[in-house]
């Protein structure tokens, strides 16, 4: 099939570029390797709410609705891409799945399980990291009870009565272990690498909205701005079990592309007793663990919330300088539609995902139409 732009992926970055592809009266294909639209939403764990303010969370064009509230569920994240999709009349090839993707002809040539497509524009919208990665510890084919990955987990209501380790310091192993205290299990984290952490709210105001305030600055320099402020709201660190990293938030996304944790309430949980950490993982023998530090503890699961790794660098056949310019956001990307190939959402944003994701849809949009109007 021939399209004119090809956009791979129907959650928020593709939902965002195919509606400002619409307005722009540009003709487009969207693919889509699920059922459904936000398939990742879907399948989130039920406690989870967007970490970012409604206010810089909402797609081009349509804000959440009024009576959402500053942080949206995990079902009502669903139903606004839901509501999206209909409100733009944007109609995925559903269960279609991109296996490769090359270049030929000067053209894009992307094979799925229900076809091949060619098209004079690619947009990759499948997000920056999608593929679980592999549970591994030493020991732990002797563990004999249950061991999943974060993104399996859905409720801690599973977990009553039970001790859980939880395996990670990101905002999901945060929420996680909230939720596995809130409904009556006993968590335990184990967490072996520095750590960055910075209050949800300050003073009532997302802290993400300060952080859109400082983005204009050096990262170093903004670190430096608002380290006390975050350094007196968290506290010291040490006393919890946890070692700070020696660089800021804004510069640690800077160099590897690692969000800190924007604190929800986990702090608070460790300082009450009610969440207990520990370092990394050694070994485990039977259903104890061993941790680097020497202590033993028996754990009736193991939810480990170890992060993804990307695949797009396995379909997409491509220079690997492409993939390398996406530490950059888009405006700075050396390499950006080079060849109509472009990408939606795959850089890390100090100031919120969602709100990212709809400029990075904007600009792809406008460049697109640069492009075909050109002679």
């Amino acid at each position: 099939m021939q399209t004119d732009v090809l956009i791979i992926g129907a959650s928020v970055a593709g939902l965002s570029t195919a509606a400002v592809l619409q307005k722009l009266g540009i003709p487009y294909t969207i693919l889509e390797k699920r059922d459904r639209v936000g398939a990742p939403w879907h399948e989130h764990y039920h406690r989870l709410h967007l970490h970012t303010s409604k206010r810089f969370s909402h797609l081009p064009y349509k804000k959440f609705p009024p009576d959402t509230p500053r942080y949206p569920s995990r079902r009502q994240v669903i139903d606004y891409l839901e509501d999206y999709r209909r409100t733009f009349g944007i109609n995925p090839r559903f269960d279609t799945e991109a296996a490769s993707i090359t270049r030929e002809g000067g053209q894009w040539h992307t094979v799925t399980n229900n076809g091949d497509f060619r098209s004079t524009h690619l947009v990759m919208a499948t997000g920056a990291y999608s593929r679980p990665n592999p549970v591994e510890f030493k020991g732990i084919e002797t563990f004999p009870g249950k061991v999943l990955h974060s993104s399996q987990y859905k409720t801690g209501s599973e977990y009553k009565g039970r001790t859980v380790l939880v395996v990670g310091f990101g905002n999901s192993a945060c929420e996680i272990a909230i939720d596995l205290y809130e409904q009556g299990a006993t968590p335990v984290m184990s967490v072996r690498s520095p750590v960055n952490v910075v209050p949800r709210d300050v003073f009532g105001i997302s802290v993400l909205e300060l952080s859109y305030l400082l983005s204009r600055l050096p990262p170093r320099v903004a670190d430096r701005i608002s380290g006390p402020l975050m350094k007196g709201l968290i506290g010291d660190l040490s006393k919890l079990g946890l070692e700070r990293m020696p660089y800021g938030p804004l510069e640690a996304i800077s160099r590897d592309g690692n969000p800190p944790v924007l604190d929800i309430g986990t702090i608070k949980h460790i300082r009450q007793g009610h969440i207990t950490v520990r370092p990394g993982i050694d070994h485990l023998s039977g259903s104890t663990v061993v941790f680097r530090d020497g202590q033993r503890r028996s754990f009736d699961a193991i939810i480990a919330a170890i992060g993804y790794y990307r695949d797009y660098d396995k379909i997409l056949h491509v220079d690997a300088v492409r993939f390398a310019d996406l530490r950059l956001p888009a405006v700075k990307q050396k390499y950006f539609g080079a060849d109509g190939l472009y990408f939606c959402g795959y850089w890390i944003s100090p100031t919120g995902q969602f709100r990212c994701i709809a400029s990075d849809a904007r600009l792809i949009g406008r460049h697109i139409a640069r492009h075909k109007a050109a002679p």
